[in-house]
């Protein structure tokens, strides 16, 4: 199996003032992953907080302030770990616009690219894929809706080489 590398992220809403609050990343070839908040007070104009999206995924903006990674040290970590790579989301429009306003903020320039799941999956395995993502109960944390992610693109693969070989 080819190296499939899924991001989350987690934000401060869904509006175009949001911002990326949370991210993870695994690479589910190697085991290497990584999961970090950003604290949002290194950003000049991020102040855009939706209580409902606290409600999603239970991360209190104190706790990013406090425990979270400066946007500078999250591009840059991001860059190292990910340099060449292709990453794929499952909401990649949400995804996409929201690294892009992390790395726009730092003035740093993504080291990897992003892809959608039409990347890897044709369109009936990415209706195969949306049925088994709605019937997971997803956290809202980034890590474990990564684990989740990974989870229903193998399930779906898997089935679509067993379909092959015995149908």
């Amino acid at each position: 199996m080819m190296e499939l590398i899924c991001i989350d992220l987690e934000a401060s809403g869904l509006g175009t003032k949001s911002y990326p609050i949370e991210v993870a990343w695994i690479n589910d070839k190697t085991g290497e992953y990584d999961h970090f908040l950003i604290n949002p007070e290194s950003a000049p104009d991020w102040h855009y907080w939706d209580d409902n999206a606290e409600e999603l995924h239970g991360i209190e903006r104190e706790n990013l302030v406090a425990k979270g990674l400066d946007i500078v040290n999250a591009c840059k970590r991001m860059n190292k770990m990910l340099a060449g790579k292709t990453l794929i989301s499952d909401a990649f429009e949400f995804d996409r616009f929201w690294l892009t306003r992390l790395f726009d903020a730092t003035g740093i320039a993504p080291s990897f690219s992003m892809a959608g799941l039409d990347k890897i999956l044709d369109r009936e395995q990415r209706l195969q894929f949306n049925l088994l993502a709605k019937a997971q109960f997803r956290r809202h944390r980034a890590l474990r809706d990564v684990e989740d992610i990974i989870t229903c693109i193998k399930t779906v693969l898997f089935a679509g080489r067993n379909a092959t070989t015995h149908g």
